[in-house]
């Protein structure tokens, strides 16, 4: 399986142009089963959702887990999990508040056919702070008693992840998309997740439709789902 994770600016490219179908379209060169988003929302009145969903329905299959607490928005604070409908049943879904001095908070879906999690985050600009949200979301994941992939922008400039003890997956440089400079975007693996291939999605579209690129993780979760 294939899943990807991309800080989307709320659609707004590098030419400050809010353009959701250039994200669409990136989102479709990536091919990806499950597809996790940071910034999916606007920040402002009931945080509407940037994205067109029915043309991700429509073309390339994706169903928008639902985490949202209003109609108009995509997921929680910013973050949404896309899924595809020819390969998983609906999700169930969960909200992970976090440790925060501003509204912060992860989202998960669980996948029963593969009997495994994915958790999206968005974690905070202050040190301390991210260091008690990931230790709360590495909590989270060893509790579930399955497999379970975080993936999201951690806002972490440093080289090595403190998670716990979890294999971490830095696909490579993701931010800044004009430059790249710093590997925000990452994977955290807990249970029994195997990473196969990993990277970071450089495809011209990709290099002006966000200030992230996305990262991309191919796993497979092995027949022994032991716990985390």
């Amino acid at each position: 399986m294939r899943i990807a994770s991309y800080n989307i600016r709320k659609a707004v490219g590098l030419d400050w142009r809010r353009d959701p179908h250039r994200i669409v379209d990136v989102i479709g060169e990536i091919e990806a089963d499950i597809v996790v988003l940071q910034e999916a929302d606007k920040r402002l009145g009931q945080r509407p959702g940037v994205l067109p969903l029915d043309r991700l329905r429509d073309e390339h299959g994706f169903i928008l887990a639902r985490h949202a607490l209003s109609g108009q928005s995509h997921g929680w604070h910013g973050n949404a999990i896309l899924y595809r409908a020819r390969r998983f049943r609906p999700p169930g879904t969960e909200r992970i508040p976090l440790p925060a001095r501003e509204p912060r908070g992860a989202i998960a879906a669980h996948f029963d056919v593969n009997g495994f999690a994915v958790v999206g985050a968005h974690l905070a600009l202050t040190t301390g702070i991210r260091k008690q949200q990931l230790h709360a979301l590495c909590a989270h994941a060893g509790n579930s008693g399955i497999p379970t992939i975080i993936a999201g922008d951690f806002n972490h400039w440093g080289r090595h992840l403190p998670a716990g003890g979890h294999e971490v997956i830095t696909p490579g440089l993701s931010f800044h998309a004009s430059r790249r400079v710093a590997a925000l975007d990452r994977f955290v693996l807990c249970g029994d997740v195997t990473a196969l291939t990993f990277g970071v999605h450089t495809s011209l579209k990709a290099r002006r439709a966000s200030d992230h690129l996305p990262v991309v993780l191919d796993f497979d979760i092995p027949g022994d789902r032991s716990k985390c």
